[in-house]
């Protein structure tokens, strides 16, 4: 798969949102380091392709964040760390994104509410605040591809984690697909409900009759 390319994941677009929330001067060489996290060679599904599928989803549901220069941060780092034979690597991700927010300069406020927003893409308790909720669907966006997209998401995840036992992952994945099903919603806002709820469940539905 070619990475995404363009405005999507930009330098521009990196130094516009830190801009936007007072941050002076905007530190290039982390954007570079962001992006070669992104590019490491473990990641099939978790790569720049995400984060430029997240960056799209998102321009779908700008007009109503509260504070969209803090979700744009959050999602350059919500899986900037990404160890698939460890835990935490969102806590690690939120913790880096909170620590550079500091140290450019930004409000405390604004440092934790990033990093609360990278937290909840954990998917384990119920979004709080429009913004959480935006993230969440923004997140989540690859559940409501189109067929061959989805599948290919799936085929992805399995290589990320080809080092399991296929009995055991096929175990741990029925699991983690099943608790989006049992959710009374996948989606929070009702924009992503309307467009993408149905195509969520009935991909989901398909890749559990395959596992």
């Amino acid at each position: 798969m070619n990475e995404p390319t363009g405005d999507l994941i930009s330098l521009d677009r990196w130094t516009n949102s830190w801009q936007a929330l007072g941050a002076a001067p905007v530190d290039d060489k982390l954007h570079a380091r962001i992006v070669d996290a992104y590019r490491e060679a473990h990641r099939k599904y978790h790569n720049l392709q995400h984060l430029r599928e997240c960056f799209q989803h998102f321009e779908a549901l700008r007009e109503q964040a509260d504070h969209a220069q803090e979700i744009e941060l959050a999602l350059w780092f919500h899986d900037a760390i990404y160890e698939t034979r460890r835990k935490g690597s969102e806590q690690k991700s939120a913790d880096w994104a909170r620590e550079q927010a500091l140290d450019a300069g930004l409000d405390p406020s604004i440092a934790e509410r990033i990093h609360g927003l990278i937290m909840v893409t954990l998917h384990t308790a119920a979004a709080e605040g429009t913004d959480a909720q935006i993230m969440i669907d923004v997140d989540l966006g690859i559940l409501g591809a189109g067929t061959s997209r989805f599948d290919e998401y799936e085929q992805q995840v399995r290589a990320e984690y080809k080092w399991v036992p296929g009995l055991l992952y096929r175990r741990e994945r029925r699991k983690i697909l099943k608790s989006f099903l049992d959710r009374p919603t996948i989606y929070c806002t009702e924009s992503f409900r309307d467009r993408y709820e149905q195509r969520a469940r009935d991909n989901i539905s398909r890749a559990l009759s395959r596992l």
